[in-house]
């Protein structure tokens, strides 16, 4: 009697839960006894039965009630489960992991079921405007997103704020979980990567960790700079990195800055991160801001066909907020509002006075870092080149340009600046600079040099 009613509860949970969450999470459950109101059911991995009880449990319980059944809570005992079928999958793991797999079916409800960043359904291909500094990870995460065999692995994306590595990130689970839901795609944040290792450590669940990451199709993680200096999670970082690539796993990370250049981050990985393709998404120029704009005004329009914006505003933002795209689309929703709510054109000074405080916050302010990147790039030379200790010419030439710009072009003090280039003491910046003031008199190449980067700095 009580395993009929299991039959019909199953029924309805799948019309309750989905039919993914049923295949993945009821499916595999066998009913094996009630005793004093606990329904005692087998499942094929601790993990499993955790799952269950705390996103599905209630619904059980509830149901095997109305269904007549004496029944207060559920237990889940590990063991064997005849309705799942079992096959080796030894020969797609590395050795030492295939033992911890016991079946296809839990491999995959394993992958679905890590809970990663949840993914934000306007971050698409379709809203992503692509310009000059960003048409190269566009054309990478596409390729990616298209769920096919990649030539690269892994892809990654770097970049400062607001310049679209989320929004990419966001837009290639999007894709791939629309149009191939049969592969296991996870998106998280370093972060919660880095908090499920130390609560798997805590909790003794290792070998459930491991299942969980090994058994995806493609891993994302952004942010990933927050794992440099984090011993233990860098070592189990590394061996799931390990572990996915040998079983040709796609991997898509994004940092704040390129592999070499983050701090603390071990050899070994910052290695392996270069392997695949590395691509800058570089600062917004005035076109590819410009185009935002429209295109989050043509957006809104089919929303509210009442909104009037005079000619120049768009312009007028897209020169002045130059350093975040997302400062830039939050003024933008800002005049919305105002013109929806007061019933009036945005005008070039209804803009001015509505956004006064970003407007100041967003005045154009050139930092060591951005100096560094630009002068590396005008010289064809490699950043951590410029930061390190050698001397030939070529590199230490440019290396002085750049210190007399950040000199130039930053309130930075002179010990400031020397820390940032390495850790040299201030009176070699004094010693760069100076030399640099005394060649722009006579080298006019240097001064072309030096009038070229500060107008593209200041742009």
């Amino acid at each position: 009697m009580m395993n009929q009613s299991w039959v019909q509860i199953r029924e309805n949970l799948e019309a309750t839960v989905g039919k993914n969450n049923y295949v993945n999470w009821i499916e595999p459950l066998e009913l094996s006894g009630l005793d004093n109101g606990v329904a005692v059911f087998r499942v094929p991995t601790n993990f499993m039965g955790n799952w269950v009880s705390r996103n599905f449990g209630d619904d059980i319980v509830q149901l095997l009630k109305s269904s007549g059944e004496a029944v207060s809570r559920l237990e889940f005992s590990v063991g064997a489960v005849r309705s799942v079928k079992r096959a080796p999958v030894a020969a797609k793991l590395p050795t030492s992991e295939a033992k911890a797999v016991s079946s296809p079916a839990v491999q995959k409800s394993a992958a679905q079921a890590v809970p990663g960043a949840p993914l934000d359904a306007r971050f698409t291909f379709d809203s992503f405007v692509v310009g000059k500094p960003n048409e190269l990870a566009h054309a990478a995460a596409r390729r990616v997103a298209e769920g096919g065999e990649v030539a690269f692995n892994p892809l990654f994306l770097y970049g400062g704020v607001g310049l679209g590595k989320t929004h990419l990130m966001h837009a290639i689970a999007n894709q791939l979980r629309t149009q191939r839901p049969d592969l296991n795609v996870v998106y998280l944040s370093a972060e919660q990567f880095m908090y499920k290792f130390v609560q798997a450590l805590r909790d003794k669940k290792m070998m459930d960790f491991k299942q969980l990451f090994r058994a995806v199709d493609i891993l994302m993680v952004d942010d990933v700079q927050f794992i440099a200096g984090k011993g233990s999670t860098q070592e189990e970082f590394f061996h799931t990195f390990n572990a996915l690539v040998d079983q040709n796993k796609q991997i898509i990370i994004s940092a704040d800055r390129a592999p070499g250049e983050i701090k603390e981050l071990e050899d070994r990985i910052r290695s392996r991160m270069q392997s695949g393709l590395v691509v800058d998404l570089h600062p917004t120029d005035y076109e590819l801001r410009l185009g935002i704009l429209q295109h989050k005004v043509e957006q809104h329009l089919i929303r509210d066909s009442s909104l009037v914006i005079a000619d120049g505003v768009l312009e007028f933002l897209a020169h002045r907020i130059s350093t975040n795209v997302r400062v830039l689309e939050g003024a933008l929703t800002r005049l919305f509002a105002f013109g929806s709510l007061v019933g009036r054109e945005i005008t070039l000074d209804l803009a001015q006075d509505c956004l006064a405080d970003v407007l100041r916050s967003s005045d154009r302010k050139i930092t060591v870092d951005e100096i560094q990147r630009k002068v590396s790039e005008h010289y064809n030379i490699r950043l951590s080149e410029m930061i390190g200790p050698r001397r030939v010419r070529n590199i230490a030439r440019p290396r002085q340009v750049a210190m007399y710009l950040a000199k130039q072009l930053t309130t930075r003090s002179l010990p400031d600046i020397g820390r940032r280039f390495g850790g040299r003491d201030h009176t070699t910046v004094m010693h760069g600079v100076k030399r640099i003031e005394e060649l722009r008199v006579t080298d006019s190449q240097l001064e072309d040099d030096l009038e070229l980067l500060r107008r593209a700095l200041e742009a």
